[in-house]
């Protein structure tokens, strides 16, 4: 989706029981970055916000939103906006932990940790009409029905929730899925099998509730524009007309937990160009802003500058059957060619130059830790390193497996600044140190690129991910065989078995799953290069000293507005 930002610490070694109790605060070997530093200070937002300014945020995004309904959203921007204007059982609170929402309260289990039982707080919709159980038994059912052919909603709750599995392979009806609302205020979810990270799960955009009635009265026209749409979060959006450049979020009224909110106005305009967005940065217009390239390296020394490190990894994919047909990344010796081929340094210091910096590695670093507080990364370290020698031995061989001298690829990739100078860097790397291979780029919008991806209209692509709950698994489970995310046709029975060992047999056996999934790692970057790593995401920004109060997500949603104030700025 998706942050120095470090996960609070789930230990597996406890009963899921005493896991809820401790949802709400830091646990013992929690690592705190600058910003909770910050967040240290007694002073709540309601006794340093002051009441005579004006609470209007003024941010850029890159792209344009595809989408707003929850059950069809899989990307940073809409998941960023939908965190801003929707809520589910649980939300990702300052501090990055899970904690009641809409839930009044944690919920009760069963003993056999498979049944939870919610209730509901009294909440509103922006309509003012009352969140009931029945909004989350739809939205959920609704992500699960084929007919909505949402790719997340089988993706976060295959293996979860009882039947989503069974209703996916065609076996189940999707009304036979694990959620009932027993009554308005009450609502049962059974698990398939014990989830170590359920309730994170319960903060992420596919779980959040929808009103039957309203979604089923707007018809085809639900979620095409702002108007189409009700909100149930901080802030509702406005100005939106399914594809603008501009939108706006304006504090939501009916929010049962009204009182926090500070901002009145959070006003959104796309700017691809990192040099226009500087300039209206510069001239007051805007708030805040992203630096990369030559930006990055004229204002690293600006007192308004901030470092932000990430937890979303950048990588090559290889699709390897382009609209139906073989394509030559189906050769293993291709794939590690490319793997191998350019080098991530230059390209994290020289061209990104914001804070970023080379993956060779799918599971980001400072994102999951054991129960002693090691991190995931130290288990396999460096995988799939930049090597000339290496990459070219492997072209030949590939090459010539296929009976070619020479290939012609294309790159996927975004229509940014940022995203052009990278792919203009890449492009030059790999036909410099792979003689013989030709790539072609194409820069297309994000949406764009969105709908070219899950038609695998493409050979290689720049793609990004950013976890969508505090579990490696989050990013393993991309790439089971034929899985929603999975749009490059991949596929290794010995990975398919170690993902379904990872959330089965070894879901409460903290030791034997944390290296079941670091041998799944290594099977997708270093034994099969399905992938290529490129770099794990920092963000260098440019803040005005008047905002405070933005949350900066690990997962889910990137940021969040709840608590966001205007301080200082007369």
């Amino acid at each position: 989706m998706k942050k120095s930002k470090f996960l609070w610490l789930f230990s597996f070694m406890l009963v899921l029981s005493l896991f809820l109790a401790a949802c709400g605060n830091k646990e013992e070997g929690t690592k705190t970055t600058d910003k909770e530093k910050e967040k240290e200070d007694p002073k709540t937002t309601e006794e340093v916000a002051a009441p005579d300014e004006d609470q209007v945020l003024n941010i850029i995004q890159t792209a344009e939103i595809p989408t707003m309904d929850t059950s069809l959203a899989t990307d940073a921007v809409s998941f960023e906006v939908l965190n801003n204007v929707g809520e589910g059982l649980y939300r990702l609170n300052e501090e990055n932990v899970a904690i009641p929402a809409i839930s009044d309260g944690e919920p009760t289990i069963s003993e056999d940790g498979l049944v939870y039982t919610f209730k509901i707080r009294n909440a509103n919709w922006s309509d003012g009409s009352p969140i009931t159980a029945n909004d989350f038994e739809y939205a959920w059912k609704r992500a699960m029905n084929p007919a909505t052919a949402s790719e997340y909603g089988p993706y976060m709750m295959n293996g979860v929730l009882k039947n989503a599995t069974a209703i996916s392979e065609g076996k189940e009806d999707f009304n036979e899925l694990g959620v009932k609302a027993l009554d308005e205020k009450t609502l049962e979810v059974t698990l398939e099998k014990p989830i170590p990270y359920f309730l994170s799960l319960m903060s992420f955009g596919t779980y959040y509730p929808l009103k039957e009635e309203f979604v089923k009265a707007q018809g085809d026209n639900y979620a095409k524009n702002s108007e189409s749409l009700l909100y149930n979060g901080p802030f509702t959006l406005t100005n939106w007309d399914g594809t603008g450049l501009t939108w706006k979020l304006v504090k939501n009224d009916q929010y049962w937990d009204k009182d926090t909110v500070k901002l009145t106005e959070v006003n959104y305009d796309v700017i691809k160009e990192i040099s226009t967005a500087v300039n209206l940065y510069t001239q007051g217009d805007k708030d805040k802003v992203a630096l990369s390239g030559d930006f990055a390296l004229q204002y690293a020394d600006d007192p308004e500058t901030q470092v932000e490190a990430d937890t979303a990894v950048y990588w090559f994919k290889f699709n390897q059957e382009r609209l139906g047909k073989k394509s030559p990344l189906a050769n293993i010796n291709i794939r590690e060619a490319i793997s191998k081929a350019f080098n991530k340094e230059d390209l994290t210091s020289v061209v990104l130059a914001n804070g970023s910096f080379p993956a060779n590695f799918m599971i980001p670093k400072d994102f999951s830790f054991d129960a002693d507080g090691n991190d995931f990364r130290d288990v396999n370290g460096d995988m799939s390193t930049f090597n000339v020698e290496e990459a070219q031995a492997a072209w030949e061989k590939g090459l010539a497996e296929l009976g070619l001298k020479d290939l012609s690829l294309e790159i996927l990739g975004g229509d940014s600044d940022t995203a052009k100078k990278m792919d203009e860097y890449l492009k030059n790397q790999l036909e410099t140190n792979l003689p013989g291979l030709k790539i072609s780029l194409k820069e297309v919008p994000f949406s764009v690129r969105l709908d070219l991806d899950t038609n695998q209209d493409y050979d290689i692509q720049v793609a990004g991910w950013g976890p969508d709950y505090q579990d490696p698994f989050s990013f393993l489970s991309l790439w089971e065989t034929k899985g929603g995310n999975n749009q490059m046709s991949y596929s290794n029975p010995e990975y398919d078995q170690l993902l379904k060992d990872i959330n089965g047999s070894l879901a409460l056996d903290p030791e034997k799953r944390w290296e079941a999934m670091a041998k799944a790692e290594k099977i997708i970057v270093e034994q099969d290069h399905a992938i290529a790593p490129i770099y794990q995401r920092g963000k260098l920004l440019l803040v005005k000293p008047y905002v405070k109060g933005i949350i900066a997500h690990p997962f889910g949603g990137d940021y969040s507005f709840k608590w966001a104030y205007i301080e200082g700025k007369k």
